[in-house]
């Protein structure tokens, strides 16, 4: 039914007033126009047990990939379930996508090689590449899925999620996703170097892009059909640049503009990204720490020192914090004592004992207690029972703005970002790792990056350009609330590896 018409007004009638025939709100201001508002290059995913209000803007593995033009799919994990993501393909055309499937699991008596070679063998689609592994302690860690339609474009996108159902149902995790990529106009000759490219450039994320895909094929052909496609494509339409990790020994005094990896890639990466002046923090939030030593020198001389890096070299160094869930925060979560079967940190020696130590000054709890959520300055993230899978490494400014972000596949690792480097310049990487890092002038000169809070568009701010002009503000979908809530004394955080008897939501007990 459509909705009643308003009764016109009519000018004739005795008590008309005449103002109201035309607007009486005054002129907009030449100095105050109206702000450009870019949404979060980064998306959370879909929780399944959360209200719509927390749901706004998230994505699920169909939203990625049941387009029916697609017809090739290229997924990288460490976990996967074929048949899940398989369902999640348009359901008249699944049959006719070409499936690859990219993992780590080396061995071949290895029971997740040999169920993924069962749930393939029900798919004559589907077709499964082994990654070279030539560290023992790493893992095949990455996530991403590349994408090809048949409307001759392309597509990628990079995330935090396994590809195992409860990855994608009540597990914090992100998504950065390119825009579609279409065909060169004419094929350029593959450029194999990206000295001189900008970071931060769609031109220098292809190549970096597509050397670590060409890093697959040190052993045997593994991914030289997905780079020779991808070499046609145009991606100038991407801003941000590409972190990733690649086993094996690697040399920081290699060419100073050509693709690194690990934290010397993050290094070199935020030395070209310009930093608001005075105090800020960096705050790490990860699913996963290993053991780093009993000292903290490679936590502080190698990890932290890289993610200190800014165009200022004189500039301060930033306040560190860590995000890392608790015991009683597991429990409370959606899917109980569940969810912290993918969280891992351990105190099981005196190493890692003495790590704890060094540590528990910067923990910061992952959900906000009722005291926060009480507090004028409280801004809910919406995820607080969707325990953390995701992994994010923020920066942040005095005036609560962020000066860059990274999303990526890896933890607080030796083996996800690299030993520290020897006297020689060589440091060696165990696992491969892969994320994405932006800051906001890659959208606009005069562009400042804000968090935005159950929505991938923030706020517009006020006069934040010259003269009292608005400027061009870029969202950062946040899957924590603010502000964050430091470990007291006693606490501890969540160790899987440990008998916990107290009962979780679901009325469960982790023995």
């Amino acid at each position: 039914m459509d909705a009643p018409r308003k009764r016109p007004f009519k000018e004739d009638t005795p008590d008309a007033i005449k103002s109201l025939s035309r607007s009486i709100s005054p002129p907009i201001s030449k100095k105050q126009k109206h702000n450009e508002v870019i949404p979060s290059p980064f998306r959370l995913t879909w929780i399944r047990d959360l209200d719509e209000d927390s749901n706004k803007d998230a994505v699920t593995l169909a939203d990625l990939v049941s387009d029916p033009l697609i017809s090739e799919c290229w997924n990288f994990n460490y976990l996967h379930d074929i048949e899940f993501l398989m369902e999640a393909f348009d359901f008249d055309t699944r049959p006719h996508v070409q499936v690859h499937v990219v993992h780590g699991f080396w061995k071949r008596e290895d029971e997740n090689r040999t169920a993924l070679a069962r749930q393939a063998s029900k798919f004559p689609n589907v077709k499964i590449h082994v990654a070279p592994m030539p560290e023992m302690f790493g893992t095949h860690h990455s996530k991403m899925l590349v994408l090809f339609r048949r409307d001759d474009t392309a597509q990628v996108i990079i995330h935090t999620a396994n590809m195992i159902s409860k990855d994608w149902t009540n597990m914090t995790n992100a998504v950065w996703i390119s825009p579609i990529l279409p065909e060169l106009v004419k094929t350029e000759e593959a450029m194999t170097s990206p000295e001189g490219m900008a970071q931060g450039s769609g031109e220098r994320f292809k190549v970096d892009l597509l050397n670590y895909l060409e890093a697959y094929d040190k052993m045997r052909p593994t991914c030289t059909a997905l780079v020779g496609k991808l070499k046609s494509f145009d991606f100038s339409a991407i801003k941000g640049s590409l972190i990733a990790s690649v086993p094996g020994t690697h040399k920081t005094h290699e060419v100073a503009d050509g693709t690194h990896w690990g934290w010397d890639a993050m290094a070199r990466a935020l030395r070209q990204v310009p930093c608001q002046p005075g105090k800020s923090k960096v705050t790490v939030q990860i699913s996963s720490i290993a053991t780093l030593g009993a000292t903290d020198a490679w936590l502080h001389g190698t990890l932290f020192k890289a993610l200190s890096k800014e165009q200022d070299v004189a500039a301060a160094p930033p306040e560190f914090k860590v995000i890392f869930p608790t015991a009683d925060e597991i429990r409370a979560s959606l899917d109980g004592y569940k969810s912290g079967g993918s969280i891992h940190t351990k105190r099981q020696s005196k190493q890692q004992e003495m790590q704890l130590k060094y540590l528990q000054p910067v923990f910061h709890h992952w959900m906000a207690d009722d005291e926060s959520k009480a507090g004028s300055r409280f801004r809910d993230a919406g995820r607080d029972r969707a325990a953390p899978h995701i992994k994010t490494y923020i920066r942040s400014n005095e005036d609560e703005t962020l000066d860059w972000a990274l999303v990526t596949s890896a933890n607080m690792s030796k083996q996800a970002w690299g030993e520290a480097a020897k006297p020689t310049g060589e440091f060696r990487i165990a696992s491969w790792e892969i994320g994405v890092l932006v800051w906001p002038s890659l959208f606009k000169d005069d562009a400042v990056m804000k968090a935005c809070f159950k929505s991938d568009v923030t706020e517009p701010l006020q006069e934040r350009g010259s003269k009292g002009r608005g400027c061009t503000v870029v969202g950062f979908r946040m899957p924590y609330s603010l502000p964050l809530r430091k470990y007291g004394e006693d606490e501890l955080p969540w160790f899987a590896t440990e008998s916990h008897l107290e009962e979780d939501c679901l009325g469960e007990q982790w023995l």
